[in-house]
């Protein structure tokens, strides 16, 4: 299957994030070698999470641009919300060991070494990470990818991380109580866990198909303008997002008289007009309904 140009730019940045990925935990991995820092542990193992959610993103990414088929007739798009999911999961698995870690070091004892070193190590990788962070973002929202944007919100989330640490162990140095590194790990293992808390709640909202007010209030002003212009009417307004794109469902209302094909020309309009003036991409489905019977018909099945 040809990708499109913004599935190859997709592509490309996963597999960037993948690599980036990788660099990060080894240098990390050196880092806590050096120093023996929880702080640094965290990070490191932050990165390990990091790592297995982009894996599984790159597999998400890949799926949700494959096309439909018989047995998945609406195509594989909401892949996408969970693989957010997923990564939010990780991403608050490891606050949750990060913090029983760093309690566990601060009561059987605080060793510490060589912090310049490691300092500047994961200063590197923080800086890293936030540039890729913000590639991936920004990439994702103007592709229309929720992947992308997650992963770049978990990179994001690994640059807070890094520089927190930095600034435990610079405390340490200035002040030589070591106690500040594992409280430093403790206040980012916090800050992760939000981080996760809230990618699966928005992974949830996806997948229980929840009508974003915002996009209601586009869609009824577009709609709204554009059935006047028609001279008809419209109600029942569904729609609901895949991750890639916003399908839409609604019922137009036209004079008992006109002929079907009329009513169906304008209703194409519509369709073709509301898509063309959205912003993003659509899938519209219209049902065609007399306007002097339509109430009585919505009794019927109600009742």
């Amino acid at each position: 299957m040809t990708q499109t140009p913004s599935g190859l730019v997709s592509a490309f940045a996963m597999r960037l994030s993948l690599w980036t990925g990788v660099l990060m935990l080894l240098s990390k991995c050196g880092a806590w070698y050096l120093t023996g820092s929880s702080a640094i542990f965290s990070d490191a193992l932050e990165s390990v999470i990091h790592l297995v959610a982009v894996a599984f993103a790159s597999y998400s990414l890949w799926l949700s641009v494959r096309p439909a088929s018989a047995r998945f007739q609406y195509g594989f798009e909401r892949i996408t919300f969970f693989s957010a999911g997923f990564e939010g999961a990780l991403i608050a698995a490891a606050a949750v060991a990060i913090i029983v870690t760093a309690v566990y070091k601060w009561m059987h004892g605080l060793e510490l070494q060589d912090l310049g070193t490691g300092t500047l190590i994961v200063l590197a990788a923080g800086l890293l990470n936030g540039l890729l962070g913000w590639y991936l973002i920004r990439t994702g929202r103007k592709n229309n990818s929720l992947i992308l944007v997650a992963n770049g919100k978990h990179v994001l989330t690994d640059c807070w991380t890094s520089l927190g640490v930095i600034v435990g162990l610079v405390l340490v140095m200035l002040t030589g109580w070591k106690e500040f590194d594992p409280i430093c790990a403790i206040v980012m293992a916090l800050n992760i866990l939000w981080a996760g808390g809230q990618l699966m709640w928005q992974s949830a909202r996806g997948l229980l198909d929840y009508a974003d007010p915002v996009v209601e209030q586009k869609l009824r002003a577009l709609l709204d303008e554009l059935t006047a212009s028609e001279g008809i009417e419209y109600h029942e307004l569904r729609f609901r997002e895949t991750g890639g794109r916003i399908l839409v469902e609604l019922h137009l209302l036209f004079s008992s008289d006109c002929p079907l094909g009329d009513a169906h020309e304008v209703a194409t309009r519509v369709e073709d007009r509301l898509i063309a003036g959205y912003g993003r991409p659509l899938q519209v489905t219209t049902h065609l309904e007399a306007s002097e019977s339509h109430e009585e018909h919505h009794r019927e099945r109600q009742g």
